[in-house]
């Protein structure tokens, strides 16, 4: 394998590497879950679209005619435990804010996710602060959240895979599905392996999201880089003592040692 020098920060240039092999297999591998979240948010936003053309706002029950296709999301596609349309609030009449989630049972069942979402009841009620929700909203991207504990809908340790569901240019909620880390680490962490060094994968925020790398456990946070940025210019960097190479468009860097 051959790298070029360069100083700490520099653009790398690469041939053809076994890290990024690597970063093109983890794309794939989490590319199926964002064909799953691209799915959903086409349906939403045509859903959306005939209700506008109807003279009236959607209300929660609308939302029904997107069960289906969530079904069978979640019976098709392997690493996808849960899936659906998370609404921004006050986009819907009736109700102040909706998920219009499904999850698969460990029996193989699908069911509905149930929440009290009443502000006055429920610490779930504001939804707007997760990074699922957030990183889409704020940057009009696709994100991968987590890892974290999944207490809204699992009590799983898990990643959110969504992307933002726009009508007219307006930010109306988001598409996302979700996959059990467990899951995740078991596809992925045997690629890390065949790597030299000890490598993980990060979002853009720095979490880990698998690892191979005993000092870099997956959930931890990974300080310095600027991993937003490393995504943005889809070029691998090296910064310090670290390289970071980008997964091929899917929002994760891997991050193997430089040496």
């Amino acid at each position: 394998m051959r790298r070029s020098p360069g100083p700490a920060g520099a653009t790398a240039t690469l041939d053809v590497s076994a890290e990024a092999a690597v970063a093109a297999q983890v794309r794939r591998t989490l590319e199926a879950v964002f064909e799953a979240v691209a799915e959903t948010r086409a349906e939403t936003a045509a859903l959306l679209t005939r209700v506008a053309a109807e003279g009236r706002r959607p209300a929660s029950v609308d939302l029904a005619a997107l069960r289906p296709g969530l079904h069978l999301r979640l019976t098709r596609q392997e690493l996808v435990s849960g899936a659906g349309f998370v609404a921004a609030p006050g986009l819907l009449g009736d109700v102040p804010a909706w998920l219009e989630w499904w999850q698969q049972g460990s029996d193989g069942g699908v069911r509905p996710l149930l929440l009290d979402l009443d502000p006055e009841h429920s610490a779930y009620s504001d939804y707007t602060h997760w990074d699922w929700f957030a990183l889409p909203r704020d940057t009009g991207q696709r994100a991968v959240a987590g890892p974290y504990v999944d207490y809204l809908c699992s009590d799983e340790y898990s990643l959110t895979l969504s992307a933002p569901v726009q009508m007219d240019g307006r930010f109306v909620g988001v598409a996302a599905a979700d996959v059990y880390l467990r899951h995740f680490e078991g596809a992925v962490v045997p690629l890390l392996q065949r790597l030299p060094g000890a490598s993980y994968l990060v979002n853009a925020r720095g979490r880990v999201a698998a690892s191979a790398d005993p000092a870099h456990l997956a959930g931890s946070l990974t300080r310095g880089p600027d991993f937003a940025g490393v995504l943005a210019a889809a070029r691998s960097t090296v910064h310090g003592a670290m390289r970071l190479v980008p997964c091929d468009g899917v929002p994760l860097v891997l991050v193997t040692p430089a040496g």
